[in-house]
């Protein structure tokens, strides 16, 4: 089971060659992926998306809130604002939501690194 950033799914619908890519679809056709709800928010903004894509999307298994949730996520961020590291809130609540379910997260964003570590997120990809 894995997760995919927003990086990843917009290189994956754009038809980008890359690991996390070839990750991806192979995660997907193995039902194995698993969608951070921060992650279908940004991909949904997208005001080009077309209905039978964003259908698509929006069928992919929906990662889950767990109690506590938003007392660790604000955590997480403090810690990386601590070591004076770039820490944007969706990026923060996307990482919570793998780390609560012990899945790594398939990234193009660097700024995922912030997160990983001693906070328990484990990243699939960087290229």
């Amino acid at each position: 089971m894995i997760a995919a950033d927003t990086s990843t799914w917009i290189a994956y619908l754009q038809g980008d060659e890359g690991e996390d890519t070839r990750m991806l679809e192979m995660a997907l056709a193995e039902r194995q992926v698993f969608m951070p709800p921060p992650v279908l928010t940004e991909l949904l903004s997208d005001p080009k998306m077309p209905e039978a894509v964003a259908r698509s999307l929006s069928g992919v298994p929906m990662m889950e809130i767990q109690n506590g949730f938003w007392t660790r996520a604000g955590a997480l961020r403090a810690r990386a604002f601590a070591k004076k590291r770039k820490a944007r809130l969706g990026d923060a609540l996307i990482a919570q939501f793998c780390i609560d379910a012990g899945m790594p997260l398939l990234t193009r964003d660097r700024d995922f690194r912030a997160f990983a570590g001693a906070s328990g997120l484990e990243i699939a990809i960087i290229p």
